[in-house]
């Protein structure tokens, strides 16, 4: 623990240290270095933890009311530290060319100490083992976290996403408030003292941190701060909002689970349902969106719906008494943790990069940007190829784990489980086209192609070092994570059996033999495959070295020079897909076809609002307000009205305790 707490100190001083700084190039670079430092000292306990190696706890006195400073790294707790740090150091470095390019004359030190202190805050939360520290970790990485969103508050839809996330935050705390103190039943908020509960109490238990976790993971409805808050934050700290910080809220839920006993059969229904429905409308939505960003937050809502949908399967399992489907399950859903990690930050690194060369996120004005950012858009291939669950890469494997699980279920004759192992089946293949679909798009439509109009400035890639070195990184890791991972399966064994209460040895059965052959067999020919292409490549490079080498337009259908105006746009690559899902997206088609010989013109734009925004949370909004309007009445301004209320208040009180003592 000691490398813990200097972890957490690092990050904390070297973001101090970066807070007066007005030249923002060496502030970042303080603050990224301590982030770097700090991430990899958390790291050892870390990994110590995941291997299953005991990690003595810390415990020190804290004067605060039920609240101790109570420090622990168990294997559950150890791997979300992994993730943290993986994704946190890498921001960290790609940050400190793009926020220098972007920050124009703003002092960046604040925010390079904000970033460190969520880094750290989140740690916190994934190893406190006393509910007053976690909620005041909780609460100071959700008020970091807005004020890097609102990093360009000087624009007026920044300002409005900042507070849309604040109020959702906040909305979450609330509930998570309930359920600590349903939670410490025995007068204490530590977790040693978490006692299993009765099964009505235990099931309002579990709906608390369905919503309370389920507002920060971004589970569908809640969802309705994500698409407004990442597109708003700079793109790094877009990045680990939606790659780790999104996760808290899946460590939340998870480690409540592991304290509130067997679970009830209809837990796993509700959380396969919270999957299949985050995970449909969530991409649904990303293929109908034009702001890069956007299509990405959206697709975040997909990704934490196939967590859900994976533990889940694993609660059914547990529920049902069918280990094996309870492991791959819980397997699959921490897998994806890491892999969605890794491939959405790397994403969300490539969106900035195009913002960086190009200065829009706007998909309908680029185009034709693999000649002039190659680096950039090989990194957001292979990130397009991993979120897709295209074979070899890492996302395929997470996917494949849950599907296992959802096929043990399907094999079981029981209704209560086979029936929503089915729905899971259906629903992961829907989801996998409708990702392919959108990433197709998404990429075709930015790299490929020629430009579609004048942009601000002339397209060239990142030129620092750090944000080039971070996508590499990541790509490095979605391609190694999907070729090792029979290797890395097996490693998730210790944190699995936190949630399963198998057995090392019935888990290996499971993770490191059965599915261990199958990983294999994938790494293997995914390894053959890549071998082939690269031995290929290396043969036409050889052949067309000592020869000249030209280009000329194909027969293109008749247009030997096509223009921009010629190519599909993005909104018609993706209106056939929008209108057969139009009575889900409520989808508004904005649409002028061409007339006559000669037509002067045409548009096809569509758009598709937030359901869950415009259908409940927006006239929720508006009724509060209409009702604060109304109770406007008792704030008169004047002291001694103010008074009278607190008297009034503390008569009613006195009269409750008389009442009481009765």
């Amino acid at each position: 623990m000691i490398l813990l707490l200097t972890g957490l100190g690092v990050l904390l001083a070297t973001g101090l240290v970066a807070l007066p700084w007005r030249d923002g190039l060496r502030a970042g670079r303080v603050a990224a270095a301590g982030s770097v430092l700090g991430c990899g000292l958390v790291t050892v306990p870390a990994v110590r933890a995941l291997v299953g190696w005991d990690t003595p706890a810390l415990d020190l006195p804290w004067p605060v009311p039920l609240g101790s400073f109570s420090l622990g790294i168990d294997a559950l707790s150890g791997f979300f530290v992994l993730v943290v740090a993986l994704l946190g150091a890498l921001a960290a470095v790609y940050g400190v060319g793009y926020l220098a390019h972007a920050a124009g004359h703003r002092r960046l030190g604040v925010p390079w100490c904000l970033y460190n202190l969520l880094l750290a805050c989140m740690l916190v939360v994934v190893t406190a083992r006393d509910g007053v520290l976690f909620l005041v970790a909780w609460e100071v990485m959700s008020l970091a976290s807005f004020f890097l969103v609102t990093f360009e508050d000087e624009r007026e839809e920044v300002r409005e996403a900042g507070w849309t996330y604040l109020l959702a935050t906040h909305l979450g705390t609330a509930f998570l408030l309930a359920l600590f103190l349903v939670l410490a039943q025995g007068g204490s908020l530590r977790f040693d003292t978490f006692r299993e509960l009765p099964s009505p109490l235990a099931s309002v238990a579990f709906l608390l941190a369905v919503v309370g976790f389920g507002t920060k993971a971004g589970f569908w409805p809640l969802h309705v701060w994500l698409p407004e808050a990442h597109p708003a934050a700079p793109s790094h700290v877009s990045a680990v909002m939606s790659g780790v910080m999104l996760k808290t809220g899946i460590y939340g839920l998870l480690r409540v689970l592991t304290v509130l006993g067997p679970p009830p059969r209809w837990w796993g229904w509700l959380l396969v349902g919270i999957g299949v429905t985050s995970g449909l409308l969530g991409v649904l939505s990303a293929l109908a969106q034009r702001d890069l960003k956007r299509i990405l937050a959206y697709s975040s809502v997909e990704n934490i719906g196939l967590v859900a949908l994976g533990a889940g399967l694993g609660v059914l399992g547990l529920a049902f008494d069918l280990p094996v489907m309870a492991a791959l399950g819980f397997a699959g859903a921490l897998l994806h943790v890491l892999n969605h990690a890794v491939f959405k930050g790397l994403l969300f690194l490539g969106a900035g990069a195009v913002l960086h060369a190009t200065g829009t996120r706007d998909i309908e004005r680029l185009g034709g940007l693999l000649r002039r950012v190659p680096s950039t858009a090989h990194a957001f291939l292979v990130g397009s190829a991993a979120i897709s669950g295209l074979p070899p890469f890492n996302g395929f494997v997470s996917e494949l784990l849950i599907l296992l699980a959802a096929l043990a279920g399907v094999s079981e004759r029981a209704g209560g489980v086979a029936v929503p192992a089915t729905i899971a089946v259906a629903a992961l293949g829907l989801v996998g086209g409708l990702a392919a679909a959108c990433f197709a798009r998404a990429f075709g439509v930015v790299f490929l192609g020629v430009p579609r109009q004048g942009l601000d400035r002339e397209p060239a890639e990142a030129t620092p070092a750090g944000m080039r070195l971070a996508m590499a990184t990541l790509a490095g890791l979605c391609v190694a994570i999907g070729l090792g991972s029979s290797y890395l399966v097996p490693r998730l064994v210790p944190a699995v059996g936190e949630l399963t209460g198998l057995t090392r040895e019935e888990l290996l059965t499971v993770l490191g033999w059965d599915v261990g052959r199958i990983l294999l067999a994938v790494g293997l020919v995914g390894a053959a495959f890549g071998l082939v292409a690269l031995l290929l490549a290396r043969l036409r490079a050889r052949m067309l070295r000592m020869r000249e080498v030209g280009s000329s337009p194909t027969w293109d259908c008749g247009y030997a020079a096509p223009t921009a105006r010629m190519q599909y746009t993005a909104s018609s690559f993706a209106r056939p897909i929008v209108e057969l899902f139009s009575l889900v997206l409520h989808t508004r088609i904005d649409e002028v076809r061409p007339v006559g010989m000669l037509p002067s013109g045409a548009r096809l734009q569509t758009r598709a609002p937030d359901v869950a925004e415009a259908h409940g949370f927006r006239p929720a909004f508006v009724a509060v307000a209409r009702l604060s309007e109304r109770l406007h009445v008792l704030q008169q301004g004047r002291v001694q009205v103010y008074v009278l209320y607190i008297a009034l208040a503390l008569l009613v009180l006195l009269v409750w305790q008389l009442g009481l003592g009765r």
